[in-house]
């Protein structure tokens, strides 16, 4: 597993394993792989098509002079000019299609897999890493795996398949004029090798920084009303302003080593091209090489400059996309919470609701110091209503959460129907709950597309069957776009109230057999707790329902009441029974609440 804190436990490593490991990748584009031969096919024959141009203009001088190859007039070079140059487009046309089927198709692949990956992590995976550090994963990462998928693999190889061509040409043509060549390549190689560690460590560092900085604005963005009502704007953007300054300054760190880097083989692979040509001067000023031979030398040792050029870069773009390939790999290597394989519906699971809590025991896996249940032991039988009251911190959400699954218990076991909820499938038993949260978060889209959540064959009818069960259908047909109406981010063009219903009318449609209220209505006004109240009673008749609530007023007649303190039942059974404790702690709220 790794977190927020990796990049200061870890420092992963370059070698063999963590390369070939990184070629995995690769795996990704394995289904197009004819697209990915044909195109290297091309690239292969366009880049030789585009190694005769030099020999070509060369013998176009000693044309001029009559010393051309095999007789050939100036014409005749013209007409082979003539045919290569549009089959040379044509080619890196076709070649260019190929490849955007192999990065694109690729990359969506990749897109796909990070996604099911994710949503398919536990709940504390989410808690351990920043929001916007895992869009960034999905996108900064992923786009320097499409720039290397479509455009610097095939340039990186093409400028070898040039370098090498050109390379040979000389070394047959004039084998005294390649020996500088060949003596100055393996030492650039070797620096190259060792240079390319350097540029991959300093762009992961950026794209942690960037990911950082996403990060942040994510959390900026889903918290604006505390940042307006607190009149924080500045602090924001202070505050964002630093993390970009991080990046900038990561940035830059990497561009001067890319340009040293670029520097380097410039200045050594273009002092021995001049070199090259002041020999081939002197050899054109005794007589052993033709003027046209000059020209194709000088236009062979400039092309050479630029493929070594070019080689520079690209290796440093090659270990950019390997340090991506890093990060998208940690997620994909992740263990998930469940394994997500063909989409196939969910098998129906037949349950009639009982639930039992036999001692136990539970830490947040991120506080593992501070123990938040200690001990639960609790029955609740099928169809039963059962309340969770406490005091903040007592263990009331964890309860559901666990019933969820959402963290692994440390002691003890939680059992539906006498069966461990752990040996039961975990997404059959979920879609067999229905959880109505305080906070309600709706999805962007329409209506009608939020109350299909809970179950998306359901026709029309029966989501309209929900809404008016819930109580929503009396404010959504007042809307002129009726159930397409579009809800907003998060929900935002809906009140507290009507956000409360479509949830609930959500659940309706799931029809659960378990149904768990965390503190559903205490964030409403007391007409809208008083509709939304009416709702959750349609929808908690004959299910088993777990509920917590803060006003004691909501859970009067439900048929036993677990009081929790520190992580403990203290006190359980009915509202009435509770009260003749006088001394008990549900007494005490009760007071406080004006119920006694």
């Amino acid at each position: 597993m790794f977190g927020r804190n990796r990049d200061k436990k870890e420092k992963p490593k370059f070698s063999k394993e963590t390369f070939f490991e990184g070629l995995k990748v690769f795996e990704f584009i394995k289904p197009y792989r004819w697209y990915f031969i044909g195109g290297m096919i091309l690239l292969t024959f366009s880049s030789l098509l585009f190694m005769v141009f030099p020999f070509l203009f060369g013998q176009l001088v000693d044309a001029a002079t009559g010393k051309a190859m095999f007789g050939m007039s100036i014409n005749d070079v013209g007409i082979l000019l003539l045919i290569f140059l549009p089959m040379q487009g044509f080619i890196g046309y076709f070649r260019a299609i190929l490849f955007a089927h192999v990065s694109e198709k690729g990359t969506a692949d990749i897109r796909k897999a990070l996604y099911k990956r994710l949503v398919s992590f536990p709940i504390s995976f989410f808690e351990e890493n920043k929001t916007g550090s895992l869009i960034s994963r999905v996108t900064a990462d992923v786009d320097s795996l499409y720039n290397l998928f479509s455009v610097t693999l095939a340039e990186f190889i093409r400028q070898i398949i040039t370098l090498i061509v050109g390379i040979l040409f000389i070394a047959i043509t004039m084998p005294r004029l390649s020996l500088v060549m060949l003596l100055t390549l393996p030492v650039v190689i070797v620096f190259a090798v060792i240079f390319g560690r350097y540029l991959r460590k300093i762009s992961k560092l950026r794209q942690k920084k960037l990911a950082d900085s996403n990060g942040m604005l994510s959390e900026t963005a889903q918290s604006i009303q505390v940042v307006k009502s607190f009149a924080n704007e500045w602090f924001e953007i202070n505050r964002y302003y630093g993390f970009i300054q991080e990046v900038v300054k990561m940035g830059l760190k990497l561009a001067h080593a890319r340009g040293l880097f670029a520097g380097f083989i410039i200045t050594a692979f273009m002092g021995a091209i001049f070199f090259i040509i002041w020999q081939g001067v002197l050899m054109l000023e005794a007589g052993t090489i033709t003027h046209g031979d000059l020209v194709s030398f000088v236009a062979y040792t400039a092309v050479l400059g630029g493929s070594m050029g070019s080689i520079a870069s690209f290796v440093s773009q090659l270990f950019t996309a390997f340090g991506a390939t890093e990060r998208v790999r940690e997620i994909l290597n992740t263990e998930a919470e469940l394994e997500l394989g063909d989409e196939r519906p969910i098998e129906p699971l037949d349950i009639n609701g009982d639930i039992n809590l036999d001692f136990v025991q539970f830490r947040y896996p991120t506080r593992t110091d501070v123990p938040v249940l200690e001990g639960v032991d609790m029955e609740i039988k099928s169809g039963q209503k059962v309340a969770l009251v406490g005091p903040s911190g007592a263990g009331k959400s964890t309860i559901i959460q666990l019933l969820l699954q959402f963290y692994p218990i440390q002691q003890g076991d939680i059992k539906v129907d006498g069966k461990s909820i752990y040996d039961y499938d975990l997404r059959q038993l979920r879609n067999k709950m229905a959880l109505v949260p305080q906070d309600v978060i709706l999805f962007g889209g329409t209506i009608k597309e939020n109350i299909l959540y809970g179950r998306e064959e359901a026709t029309e009818e029966e989501v309209i069957e929900a809404a008016k069960k819930s109580n929503s259908w009396e404010f959504i047909e007042n809307f002129p776009e009726g159930l397409e109406t579009i809800v907003g981010e998060r929900g935002v063009k809906l009140s507290g109230g009507q956000r409360q219903r479509i949830a609930i009318a959500r659940a309706i449609l799931k029809d659960p057999a378990i149904l768990l209220l965390d503190e559903a209505t205490s964030a409403l006004d007391a007409e809208s707790e008083k509709i939304v109240q009416e709702a959750l009673e349609n929808l908690m008749e004959g299910r088993t329902s777990i509920i917590i609530a803060h006003r004691l007023s909501t859970i009067k007649d439900v048929d036993c009441i677990f009081v929790l303190e520190d992580g403990k039942i203290v006190e359980r059974g009915r509202h009435d029974e509770l009260l003749g404790l006088q001394d008990g702690a549900y007494f005490k709220q009760a007071q406080l609440a004006g119920l006694n």
